[in-house]
Order: C-alpha cells, then structure tokens, then sequence
C-alpha cells in the first residue's frame, strides 16, 4: 500500500515540476499502459482455475454490475473530457 501511495506521490510532484513543459507522449503511454494491465488482469483471471470453475455462479447480476460501471466511467469520462475542451476553446478566445 505505501508503495502505490509512494509512486502516485513520485508522479505528483514529479507532475508539478514538468507542469510548465509539453510532454505529448505521456498520454499515449498511459492509455498503452492501461491496456496492458486490462490484458494481464484478463490473464491472470483466464489463468485462475478457481476463478474459471466459478464464473457460472457469478450470474447475469455481476456481469450487469461490470458492464453499468464500465459504461458508466466511460460516459462521464467522455461528458468530462467534453468540459475541460470546452473551455480550452473558451480560453483561447479570450
């Protein structure tokens, strides 16, 4: 636990030091590197007999949960992203 707190703390100041600078690749490493923890997280699931033999029990309930929480983050993440375009646009007419 102090070690997730201790990188998230590294890359908020790290963060506040380079805020001045243009860094254009981070954001396409940081969608990489969230696809490939989906995948390991998948191989890890995919891999686990336990987890496999009890997929069944799950139910429709926790695949509904999964899918309105997914659905959900990517709709507010696009109805966020819509704000913050909104005003850049806002501020460079100023």
């Amino acid at each position: 636990m102090f070690i997730v707190l201790g990188c998230m703390l590294a890359g908020i100041l790290i963060g506040i030091l380079l805020r001045k600078k243009k860094i254009r690749f981070v954001q396409q490493l940081i969608i990489t590197l969230i696809w490939l923890l989906l995948f390991f997280l998948g191989l890890e699931i995919g891999s686990n007999k336990d987890v496999i033999s009890q997929f069944g029990k799950l139910g429709l309930e926790a695949f509904l949960i999964a899918t309105a929480g997914t659905l959900g983050s990517v709709v507010m993440a696009k109805l966020l992203w819509n704000v913050i375009e909104k005003k850049k646009g806002n501020s460079t007419n100023d």
